[in-house]
């Protein structure tokens, strides 16, 4: 083989490979969204449940590096602490050592059979019908472009001696372990993966241009260039945050410098203890190593998991800003990587720009009752921060929809448009009464005890439905529709009703018409935001919130 040809080859399997990884990666996150949710349902303070959560979301989606951007997506959320996130954090470590040892299997026969997956997968994804038959299909030829690629890396290396000479030359002259571990942590940075790094590395083994002593270093550095990724994702991030990406660093270097005194001066004990395990087979003894290396860190940090947390916080300490800021509670861009959690979090965001809707309801109708517009400020920044959410949900949905997601998933995400919608019309319905009120105690016009008492009424339907709403709305719950749908329908008829009574009180001339006009357009406000209540609870069986149409959805 020519060099030239040999080095296209080593390039495009190293392409190969990689993309690969990203396919099985995210075919294998896509098909256990449901399996992600109920794991991280798991973390607790319980510092040893979060390792093995830790080890089994990266083992299942095959990036320690997505893991943690995850983590610190639901730390910069609040929903997850600075302690949950270190001991998270250290299980992926070892989840990630799972590809080392995938790729350590290319070494045995079975590596020319496992480069015919890809073409089964392709095979599966185009006449597959069902999303998770083309799931599958995706992580089938994902696998099979994985062992491809390490085919052509392989193939070039051993088919050009010119490539052999050169790489078997530059490992003779860059052999100091301070050098192989910075080459192991930048390379990692460029590709931005450690498990791709890891098996790159594998390969080289595998072909005799690299030497085991020299690998061990190298796989040391890899560890500390995959903390890269989560470091530029806290970047814009919380305090928190960068903290948990901070850990991620530190945890690495603690490993790497406890690791590189062992072995610096015990090279060969350690490469014969690894050839005692794996006899004459190389690849086995690199994935090996990055195991023990893993596991053997998490040992010896895992107690100290608070110090660790407490040694982040002085380095990054607290930022002293009375003024509140704008914010999303429980959705951030770096959770856009498990789309079904992401769905999840974005519900989570939307019931609580419902519950601040709900409160700002309660605060604009106690004023139209009392006359007291004391709370108009904190009603004015409530509203504020609905009008912000509305905003940035929609956004949000908008990058979600153009992940991978299930047709059930998608019409969730069409139908939270519509709830964003309702809520925030709501919202605005809360600050016309109390601007209503203000009118009113500017005019000197106050209601009688008959129609406060009717407000009371209506109010106290809206009151309950907005309740029972939230409830079913978070818990994607069908059973209570009819029970709201009831409350609606006594929520119109309580409208009919009491503007009859006012109509026969303008009669009488008991009420005045300027108090009827504010009357009026209060029980009309009540009842359109019971409308919109309806609309909320009915999304869940239908994107646009009507009660006619029902369409099937997948629960998030």
């Amino acid at each position: 083989m020519e060099l030239t040809e040999a080095i296209i080859t080593l390039l495009a399997g190293i392409g190969v490979f990689m993309v690969g990884m990203k396919m099985m990666s995210d075919g294998l996150e896509h098909g256990a969204g449901g399996g992600l949710k109920k794991l991280f349902r798991k973390i607790s303070g319980n510092r040893f449940a979060g390792v093995g959560v830790g080890a089994a979301v990266t083992a299942i989606i095959q990036s320690s590096s997505a893991t943690t951007v995850m983590v610190i997506g639901f730390v910069n959320a609040g929903i997850m602490t600075l302690l949950q996130a270190t001991a998270i954090i250290m299980g992926a470590n070892i989840g990630t050592t799972v590809t080392g040892v995938l790729v350590a299997f290319s070494s045995f026969n079975i590596g020319l059979y496992a480069t015919a997956l890809a073409f089964i997968g392709v095979f599966i994804t185009m006449f597959g019908r069902k999303d998770m038959v083309k799931t599958v299909g995706n992580i089938l030829t994902g696998l099979g472009l994985i062992f491809v690629g390490l085919s052509m890396m392989s193939g070039s290396l051993k088919n050009c001696d010119e490539i052999r000479t050169a790489f078997s030359s530059l490992f003779t002259k860059v052999d100091f372990p301070l050098l192989l571990i910075i080459l192991g942590a930048v390379f990692t940075a460029l590709i931005q993966s450690s498990s791709a790094a890891t098996g790159i590395i594998i390969t080289l083994v595998s072909q005799g241009v690299l030497p085991v002593e020299s690998a061990l270093f190298i796989v040391i550095g890899t560890n500390i260039g995959t903390c890269v990724t989560a470091l530029l994702a806290s970047i814009g991030a919380t305090v928190n945050a960068k903290r948990a990406a901070l850990i991620h660093l530190i945890f690495n270097l603690i490993g790497t410098v406890v690791f590189a005194a062992l072995i610096w001066p015990l090279s060969d004990q350690v490469v014969g203890f690894l050839n005692m395990l794996a006899p004459n087979a190389l690849t086995m003894q690199i994935a090996w190593f990055h195991i023990f290396f893993n596991v053997i860190t998490t040992l010896l940090l895992l107690p100290f998991t608070k110090q660790l947390a407490k040694l982040a916080s002085v380095i990054i300490p607290e930022k002293r800003n009375k003024t509140e800021q704008l914010k999303l509670f429980y959705i951030d861009d770096r959770i856009l990587q498990t789309p079904s959690i992401a769905l999840e979090q974005t519900v989570k965001e939307v019931v609580n720009m419902a519950e601040i809707a709900h409160a700002n309801l309660r605060r604009g109708f106690d004023a139209v009752c009392t006359g007291k517009t004391a709370e108009k400020e904190i009603l004015y920044e409530e509203e504020n921060k609905i009008n912000f959410i509305n905003k940035g949900v929609a956004t949000f949905l908008i990058k979600l929809s153009a992940q991978d997601i299930s047709d059930g998933n998608e019409q969730i995400i069409g139908s939270l448009y519509h709830v964003i919608g309702d809520i925030e019309r709501i919202g605005d319905y809360a600050k016309n009464f109390i601007e209503r009120a203000e009118n009113m105690r500017e005019l000197g016009i106050s209601f009688s005890e008959q129609a406060q008492s009717e407000l009371n009424v209506m109010y106290g339907k809206v009151e309950n439905m907005f309740g029972d709403v939230l409830n079913v709305f978070a818990e994607r719950d069908t059973q209570g529709l009819a029970a709201i749908s009831e409350t609606e329908a006594q929520v119109d008829r309580l409208k009919k009703e009491l503007n009859r009574k006012h109509i026969e009180r303008l009669n009488s001339g008991s009420c005045s018409v300027e108090k009827g006009i504010y009357f009026y357009a209060i029980i009309s406000e009540l009842e359109r935001t019971a409308d919109h209540l309806i609309n909320i609870a009915y999304s869940i069986k239908n994107p646009s919130g009507s009660e006619d149409i029902i369409i099937k959805t997948q629960p998030v």
